[in-house]
């Protein structure tokens, strides 16, 4: 890796966490980049000034299709000499409680958050360990470590990725291979507005009279304002993603914002049980979740 400058490919790459990511990479003269998204959303590169160099590849790639994936991972291998650093950055969240999520929109969670980066670890690990050396950087979240209301699916593939890829630390070690699950909280952007909802959430949303409209409104409302609030921004998460690209030794697990330090301390000081209790009695609006609402005990018409 000291003969060239090491290639990394960042999944996501043309908005959000991925893109800043991409900035910081590009801003240092390190290493060599292949930033894909979409085909859809390509055009975002050319609309943020980010052009194909000799040193940075822009490569269409739906994570879902293996044949996307395959082409990409082959490129790599082929044109440049291997992949030395995985960032799987792709992914999005559903905002839905358990019950407002059919199985196709659970499946469709998993395979974007967890069954495609796994699949992209795996196409890139043969090449990794015939060199003995590389990096996968896994952006998890906050929601890996504990889950909210109203974003069950979205934890529970997070909470796979962390499962797999912690076995994964343990498997690859021999080789001189890095795995590291980057795990940012709430941070200031406009993320909180790209979360796709349900079409029962949506209903659940608009109806005062539903049993989880309390959950949604004040759910909604409080991660809306912490994310205007807080200072962690995705440059900050990308320095840290910088970080341990140069480190010699990275950790498994990365907290990247102060929130994120402050649940792994509180999971780590308290008692599970008191633990859950203090979060559930923080939630928002708490004292009005499963009660009847005035929409649902007012009278009809013919009483």
């Amino acid at each position: 890796m000291s003969m060239r400058r090491p290639t990394v490919l960042i999944t996501g790459a043309s908005t959000g966490l991925g893109l800043a990511i991409a900035r910081r990479l590009m801003s240092r003269d390190t290493h060599r980049l292949i930033l894909t998204a979409r085909a859809s959303s390509m055009a975002r590169f050319a609309k943020e000034g980010i052009v194909e160099t000799d040193r940075l590849w822009l490569r269409p790639m739906d994570v879902t299709v293996a044949e996307e994936r395959q082409a990409v991972i082959e490129e790599i291998e082929t044109q440049l000499g291997g992949l030395d650093v995985l960032i799987n950055n792709a992914g999005y969240s559903v905002r839905a409680v358990v019950e407002d999520v059919d199985p196709d929109e659970r499946i469709a969670q998993m395979d974007v958050n967890f069954l495609s980066p796994m699949q992209l670890i795996c196409l890139a690990l043969p090449g990794m360990r015939a060199r003995r050396r590389g990096r996968i950087i896994n952006i998890s979240s906050v929601g890996g470590m504990m889950a909210m209301p109203t974003m069950s699916v979205y934890s529970a593939s997070k909470f796979a990725l962390e499962g797999a890829c912690e076995a994964l630390w343990y498997e690859v070690r021999p080789w001189g291979i890095h795995v590291t699950l980057v795990e940012p909280g709430f941070l200031n952007s406009d993320g909180f507005e790209n979360v796709r909802w349900t079409a029962q959430s949506r209903d659940a949303t608009a109806d005062p009279a539903h049993p989880y409209h309390p959950h949604y409104q004040n759910m909604s409302a409080f991660v809306a304002r912490i994310m205007k609030r807080v200072p962690a921004k995705p440059v900050h998460v990308a320095r840290r993603v910088h970080w341990l690209l140069m480190h010699p030794a990275p950790p498994l697990r990365l907290p990247a914002t102060l929130d994120a330090w402050l649940f792994v301390w509180l999971r780590r000081l308290l008692p599970r049980g008191i633990y859950h209790r203090l979060l559930y009695a923080m939630l928002p609006g708490i004292q009005a979740w499963g009660k009847p609402t005035k929409a649902q005990i007012a009278p009809t018409e013919e009483e």
